[in-house]
């Protein structure tokens, strides 16, 4: 089994409920543990102009999938949510999932970069990840965890206190 961090995010369609699906899903896998959430945040958008705030969490779990078979998996999951990739880079969606972290692996593939790209400059990544992984974690290329998060102002990230 490999310790993974996965990214959660949706702006459309009640996306505290979109969340709170996709790690039943996720807890419901035979190939998947969950082992810890992060709180939910409530973060701007990166993206165009006009759309809803995002709700953010990051997912702590082992899982024997090897990394692209966990891509797939993940982006079947939100598939199923009802996620339409129509190429509009940070778009609204109901459901973002990104495999930040795959144990201590580097990966660089045309479909799969781990760390993931930005994690270092996103809040609504890294102050939820800091909540959920081991002291000590050291981000494979990046550095420790704690001077990224030291780095990175929240720009408006606030936690949902109603979740």
């Amino acid at each position: 089994m490999t310790t993974c961090f996965v990214g959660l995010g949706a702006n459309l369609a009640d996306p505290v409920a979109q969340l709170d699906s996709a790690r039943e899903a996720m807890a419901a896998s035979a190939a998947i543990r969950v082992s810890a959430c992060s709180r939910y945040y409530r973060s701007r958008p990166l993206g165009p102009a006009g759309q809803p705030d995002y709700v953010n969490a990051v997912l702590a779990l082992e899982t024997n999938l090897e990394p692209h078979a966990l891509l797939h998996w993940l982006q079947a999951l939100e598939a199923a949510h009802g996620r339409a990739r129509r190429g509009e880079r940070w778009g609204p969606r109901t459901l973002d999932l990104d495999l930040l972290l795959y144990g201590d692996r580097i990966i660089a593939t045309p479909d799969l970069t781990v760390p993931h790209p930005g994690l270092s400059q996103r809040e609504f990544v890294l102050h939820p990840l800091r909540e959920v992984a081991p002291a000590g974690l050291v981000v494979p290329g990046l550095g420790p965890l704690t001077e990224l998060v030291a780095r990175c102002p929240l720009r408006g990230l606030t936690v949902l206190e109603e979740v």
